[in-house]
C-alpha cells in the first residue's frame, strides 16, 4: 500500500517556444530535435530539418514523449519498501532519508566484505555523457566493484575492430549518394529510423537498389528491392560465399586489396570452397539469391554496406561482423563515394571524459563484474565473482536488469536476497524497481542538461534542460553528487561541479570549443574526411591494411575484457582466422527443436517506453511468431497459448502464424515488462549468460527452445 502525497509539479511559466536538444535513448541515430514546450509543458517532438543526419525525421515513439514525460504513473517520490521484497508495499520518504539509507548500506556492505562488496550498475537508459557516466565517479572515489560493459555492443564492435582497426567509416549521410544500400542486420525502420532516411533518398534520386539481409520478413525487409531472408546465424557464410564469387568472376578489385589488405591470397586460397551451394545449405538462400546479390554488388562500384547490431547478437557474431565487413573490401568498394561501410562512429569524437568519470581515482586493481552476467553475481557464482566477496549493496541507474538481462530467473533470485540492498533511480516503477528496497524517482532528459554524441552519425549535440522538473525528482548527477558527500568523497576531482561545468571541462580537454559555442550552434559535425572516413590514408593499425587475418586472441577493441578476466571470453580460439561461418551457435536437438530469437519491436526501445499506452495499443501484446508448417504439425491456429521453454526456464504466450519466420525458427519482438507474460517472467528467461566469443556480450537472438501447445 502506498500513500498519495501532494506533489510540487512544475510551475506554469506562461511561456511557449521551441526547445532544441537530443534524443537520449540508447540508439546509434541520437536524433537532433525541435520540442514544442507550452506552460512549461512538453508537446509534440519532430526532428530537427537542419540538421542533415536527423533531416527532420524522428521515430513515432520519440514524438510522442510528451506521454512519456506527463505520464500519471510516473514516480514521483522516493519510495522504500515495508514488505517483503516484490510485494508491492512500500511507503513514502523524504530525500534526505532516502540518501542517507543509501550511504548506510554501502558502509555497511564495505564493513563487512571491503568496498568490492558495493556494486554501482547501470547502462543506456540515458546516453547523456554527464548523467550517464558520473555514477563511475563514485565507484572510483570509493573503490566499488568496476563494471565490465558487455551487454551491447561486444561482438559487434570487435568483429569490425579486428578487420578494420578503428571504430569509424563512412559517412552514413552518404548512402544518399550509393547506387546500391545494403542494410544488413538492422530493422532500421524499426531501430534507426534515419537510416531510411539516406537509403530512400539514394532510390529516390539514383535509383539505387536497397538490398536487405535478416532473418525475418520484418518493416525493413518489406521495403527492400531485393531481400534476402536468412537462417540466424548464417551470415558468415553469405558474406563468404560473395567473396568466393568475387574472385571467381573477376569482379574482386586486387589493386585495391594488393595496397590496403593484408592476406588476399590467403584469403582467396581459403575460400575456394565457400561457393554459393555451400552457403545456400548453411544459409537457406536459394543459389540463385546469393549468384545475384554476387553479381549486384559486383557491378556497382557505390555499394554502401550499413551493417547493424542485430545478426551480431549471436554466438558467432564477432565472426559475422569480420566476415560481412570484409566483403567491401574484396570488391573495393571503399574506393568510391556512397561506397565502403558503416557500422559505428565511436572513435571519431575524442571525448575526454575523464572529469565526469573520475578516473583519477580509479584503481586498477578493483574486480570488474560482467554487467550481462548479473544472475550469475547476485547469486553467488564464484567465477562470475572473479573469486572476490559477494554484492551486498547496489545503486542501480538508467537501466532494468530484471527484466533486459539474460536468464531472468536467476537475475530475480539474485535481486529477491534479504542481504542484498538496491537502490534503484527510475521513471516508473519496472520490473527491477519492483524488486527494490529503496526507489528513487529521476528526472527526464529535457529536465536536466547533458551532452550527447552519435554513435550512428557524426554529431556532437548540446541536451539543455527545456523544462522544470518536478520538485521531487532528482537527476543521476544530483543523487551521485549527493552520495558523494555523505560517503566523504566529495572533495575528489569532478565532485562539487554542476552539469554545464562538467560538459565545459569535457568540451575544453576534448579540443572542441566551448559550451557557449555549442549552445550558439546546437551540435558540432566531426565528420572526418572522405579519405580518412573510407580508409584511404590506412587502416586502424600500425601497417594501414585491413586485417583479414583476424588475431581474435590479442585484442584491442574497445569493451575488451580486462586482464582480470582472462582478455578474451567464450570460445575464442574457435573462431575462424579469415572470414567465414563459424559453427558456435546453441544447437538444436530433439529436446529443443526451434531456434528462437529477441528481435526489438519499432514501439518500444528496450525496456523503455512499454509504460505508455501510445507504444503498448500499437504493439498490442507479446506473442511468439511461428510459421504455418511448424503451426500445423504442433496443432496450433493463430492465439492459440503455447508454452516455450529450455533449460533456463519456460513461460507462455499466445502464437501468431505467418511465413515470417522460417521453418523451425521462432520469433518474439519487443522487450515487454515481464507482468506482461502469464506467470510474470518475460522473454529474457529464456536467454543464455554464456560470455560470447570473443569479447563478451549476450546472444539474445540465439537460443534453441522446446515449443508446447497448452
Amino acid at each position: 500500500m502506498l500513500a498519495v502525497m501532494n506533489i510540487a509539479l512544475p510551475a506554469s511559466t506562461g511561456r511557449t517556444f521551441t526547445g532544441h536538444t537530443a534524443c537520449p535513448h540508447d540508439c546509434p541515430s541520437t536524433c537532433a530535435l525541435d520540442v514544442e514546450v507550452a506552460d512549461g509543458r512538453i508537446g509534440r517532438l519532430r526532428g530537427a530539418r537542419d540538421n542533415d543526419y536527423t533531416a527532420g525525421v524522428i521515430c513515432a515513439k520519440v514524438a510522442r514523449y510528451a506521454e512519456r514525460i506527463h505520464h500519471p504513473a510516473r514516480l514521483l517520490t522516493p519510495r522504500q519498501r515495508t514488505g517483503a521484497k516484490g510485494s508491492g508495499s512500500w511507503r513514502e520518504i523524504g530525500w534526505d532519508d532516502a540518501l542517507d539509507l543509501v550511504a548506510e548500506a554501502f558502509v555497511k556492505a564495505e564493513a563487512r566484505y571491503g568496498s568490492e562488496a558495493v556494486w554501482p550498475y547501470y547502462y543506456a537508459g540515458t546516453m547523456g555523457l554527464v548523467q550517464r557516466d558520473g555514477i563511475n565517479r563514485l565507484r572510483h572515489a570509493k573503490r566499488y566493484s568496476n563494471q565490465f560493459d558487455s551487454i551491447c555492443t561486444n561482438m559487434a564492435w570487435t568483429g569490425w575492430h579486428v578487420g578494420a582497426g578503428r571504430l569509424s567509416g563512412v559517412d552514413p549521410r552518404e548512402m544518399a549518394e550509393a547506387d546500391c544500400v545494403v542494410i544488413w542486420g538492422t530493422n532500421a525502420v524499426a531501430t534507426q529510423v534515419n537510416v531510411m532516411t539516406h537509403a530512400t533518398r539514394a532510390r529516390k534520386e539514383r535509383g539505387a537498389t536497397i538490398v536487405v539481409i535478416d532473418i525475418y520478413d520484418n518493416a525493413t525487409m518489406k521495403q527492400a528491392d531485393t531481400a534476402l531472408k536468412l537462417r540466424p546465424g548464417s551470415d558468415g557464410a553469405l558474406a563468404a560465399a560473395l567473396m568466393h564469387c568475387a574472385f571467381r568472376d573477376g569482379t574482386a578489385d586486387r589493386a585495391y586489396m594488393a595496397e590496403f589488405t593484408d592476406d588476399p591470397a590467403g584469403l582467396e586460397a581459403h575460400l575456394a570452397t565457400r561457393t554459393p551451394g555451400w552457403a545456400a545449405g548453411i544459409t537457406g538462400l536459394s543459389v540463385a539469391e546469393i549468384e545475384a546479390f554476387a553479381a549486384l554488388i559486383g557491378r556497382t562500384p557505390r555499394t554502401f554496406f550499413r551493417l547493424g547490431y542485430g545478426f551480431t547478437r549471436q554466438r558467432n557474431g564477432a565472426a559475422s561482423m569480420h566476415a560481412a565487413l570484409s566483403v567491401p573490401a574484396v570488391y573495393g568498394h571503399w574506393r568510391h563515394r556512397g561506397g565502403g561501410a558503416f557500422h559505428t562512429n565511436s572513435d571519431i569524437f575524442g571525448l575526454d571524459k575523464q572529469l565526469i568519470m573520475g578516473t583519477a581515482s580509479r584503481d586498477p586493481a578493483i574486480r570488474h563484474l560482467d554487467q550481462s552476467r548479473i544472475g550469475p553475481v547476485l547469486t553467488g557464482d564464484p567465477a562470475a565473482l572473479q573469486g572476490g566477496p559477494p554484492v551486498l549493496a547496489m545503486l542501480v541507474q538508467n537501466t532494468n536488469p530484471a527484466n533486459v538481462a539474460p536468464e531472468q530467473r536467476l537475475v530475480r533470485d539474485g535481486l529477491a536476497r534479504e542481504d542484498l540492498f538496491v537502490a534503484v533511480h527510475e521513471h516508473f516503477m519496472t520490473d527491477t524497481a519492483e524488486l527494490a528496497d529503496l526507489v528513487l524517482p529521476a528526472t527526464m532528459f529535457m529536465e536536466h542538461d547533458d551532452i550527447y554524441r552519435g554513435g550512428g552519425q557524426s554529431h556532437i549535440l548540446l541536451g539543455p534542460k527545456l523544462v522544470e522538473a518536478p520538485s521531487t525528482v532528482r537527476s543521476n548527477h544530483v543523487v551521485v553528487e549527493e552520495l558523494a558527500k555523505r560517503l566523504g568523497v566529495a572533495d575528489r576531482p569532478g565532485f562539487g561541479l554542476t552539469e554545464r561545468d562538467l560538459i565545459e571541462d569535457l568540451l575544453a580537454r576534448s579540443g572542441r570549443g566551448t559550451l557557449a559555442d555549442l549552445e550558439a550552434g546546437r551540435w558540432l559535425d566531426v565528420q572526418p574526411s572522405f579519405e580518412d572516413a573510407h580508409f584511404l590514408k590506412g587502416f586502424g593499425w600500425k601497417d594501414g591494411r585491413y586485417r583479414f587475418r583476424a588475431d581474435w586472441l590479442n585484442l584491442s577493441a574497445p569493451n575488451t575484457p580486462p586482464a582480470s578476466m582472462g582478455g578474451t571470453q567464450g570460445p575464442a580460439a574457435s573462431l575462424p582466422v579469415f572470414p567465414d561461418h563459424a559453427a558456435l551457435d546453441e544447437p538444436t536437438n530433439a529436446e529443443h527443436p526451434f531456434r528462437l530469437a529477441t528481435s526489438p519491436a519499432r514501439q518500444f526501445l528496450n525496456s523503455s517506453f512499454a509504460e505508455t499506452e501510445g507504444s503498448t495499443s500499437r504493439e498490442r501484446r507479446p506473442e511468439l511468431m511461428i510459421h504455418a508448417e511448424d503451426a500445423d504439425r504442433l496443432g496450433l491456429a493463430d492465439d492459440a497459448l503455447v508454452e516455450i521453454g529450455n533449460r533456463r526456464g519456460s513461460l507462455r504466450l499466445p502464437v501468431r502464424v505467418s511465413d515470417t519466420v522460417r521453418p523451425g525458427f521462432v520469433l518474439h519482438e519487443g522487450l515487454w515488462p515481464n507482468s506482461a507474460f502469464a506467470g510474470g517472467e518475460g522473454i529474457n528467461t529464456l536467454i543464455g549468460a554464456d560470455s560470447v566469443a570473443p569479447a563478451g556480450g549476450v546472444a539474445f537472438h540465439d537460443a534453441t527452445v522446446w515449443v508446447r501447445p497448452v
